[in-house]
């Protein structure tokens, strides 16, 4: 269940990361942002009841890098 939230938090912050993209085509890079933000809007509302509070909160609070970091450390925990 969280491999897709994983994903889509890996995707989000590798649309951030790709500054050659947002060279060529910012409008093109804030689309891809906006969906995969919709992406990930769309699965927490899906979820919210079933991830632990932490998570919640990040999500919540759109603290994507630190949902990404906490999801991470459950994977190798």
């Amino acid at each position: 269940m969280t491999q897709k939230l994983i994903g889509l938090l890996r995707r989000r912050l590798s649309i951030i990361e790709d500054h050659g993209w947002r060279d060529r085509d910012p409008a093109g890079q804030l689309q891809a942002l906006k969906e995969v933000s919709e992406e990930i809007s769309s699965w927490t509302a899906a979820h919210r009841t079933t991830v632990d509070a932490q998570l919640r909160h990040y999500l919540g609070n759109a603290s994507f890098q630190k949902a990404l970091e906490h999801l991470e450390a459950l994977d190798r925990g």
